[in-house]
């Protein structure tokens, strides 16, 4: 138990080390371009943005917990703050799957079977993508033809991923990987009121990302709530889907740039923003990832793969 334990956390800290050396070198990759975004923009923004960016991942974090719950294995508000962000920071290894990798072995530690663990993931994750296009639909096509244009895939793609969303799809989606992996199906899966809450807390989630992206577009000279929500829902799931760099480094930042050119005519101001937003997003996971360390149990339980979860299931 000693040695497991004492892996536990060495895995833990080598996460964070890993993780925290490429966020920095994501930063530092373009430092000139990055400073002169941030300098540039007025810092009552970036600290509004910053705080609509906190919000945000909040948000998303809720959700992922509500469908936890709804999966069987209910977390504590402050195990789940633990879980989730210090497991975001495995966003930033290339590789793509280190962040959900690491949230089932974190949610492990507090009951939570790892195929139970693993599909709360993967269905944060659809829930997210789902929802971003959603959003992308409802408000690029009046106010950023330009993008409509370059990114239309992903808007026909919203319709199918919200129909996916259904409890029933999910459920047969989910116990159907597992049974390829060759582990045992859910015994119970998300139903609809779990799904509608997830939902509803993720949307919120888009709203203060959104919101975080006009505070920067005013503090460049710009306007447009709706454009600036759309834009960073467009930006943030091409990033997700087109896998070329962790976080979606370099794809996130040329959709910005594209979707916030109408009302950022001046040279070089939407590269400003994308940088900025980059930025502070990060500063953002790094700050929620350092409240969840200083949150952590001293004395973590480890259990089995096939243990059963504490408390009794929500929904």
């Amino acid at each position: 138990m000693i040695s497991r334990l004492r892996a536990s956390r060495l895995a833990r800290v080598a996460l964070v080390v890993v993780a925290l050396g490429f966020c920095g070198y994501g930063l530092f990759s373009r430092w000139d371009d990055t400073r002169r975004a941030v300098t540039e923009l007025s810092w009552p923004y970036v600290g509004a943005a910053l705080l609509a960016g906190v919000l945000g991942l909040g948000a998303w974090m809720l959700a992922w917990r509500r469908l936890l719950g709804g999966l069987g294995s209910p977390l504590p508000l402050r195990a789940a703050v633990r879980v989730y962000f210090v497991s975001q920071l495995g966003k930033y290894i290339p590789g793509s799957v280190w962040a959900l990798v690491a949230q089932m072995e974190l949610a492990k530690e507090h009951h939570v079977p790892r195929e139970r663990g693993a599909s709360a993931g993967v269905l944060s994750m659809a829930t997210t993508i789902a929802t971003g296009c959603a959003v992308a639909t409802v408000t690029l096509p009046f106010t950023s033809p330009d993008a409509t244009r370059r990114y239309w895939w992903l808007l026909v793609l919203a319709p199918i991923f919200l129909a996916l969303l259904h409890p029933r799809v999910l459920a047969f989606a989910l116990n159907r990987a597992l049974r390829l992996a060759r582990r045992q199906p859910l015994a119970r899966t998300a139903g609809l009121g779990t799904m509608a809450v997830s939902v509803a807390w993720t949307a919120l989630g888009w709203l203060l990302f959104g919101a975080h992206t006009w505070l920067l577009v005013r503090a460049a000279g710009g306007q447009g709530f709706f454009l600036a929500t759309g834009a960073y829902a467009l930006a943030f799931t091409a990033g997700f889907i087109i896998v070329i760099a962790p976080g979606g480094v370099g794809v996130r930042e040329a959709a910005l740039t594209v979707t916030l050119g109408p009302v950022l005519p001046a040279a070089g101001a939407p590269l400003v923003v994308a940088l900025a937003s980059r930025v502070v997003l990060t500063v953002a996971d790094l700050a929620w990832a350092g409240a969840a360390v200083l949150l952590g149990t001293r004395h973590p339980v480890l259990v089995d793969d096939d243990a059963e979860p504490v408390g009794h299931p929500a929904d």
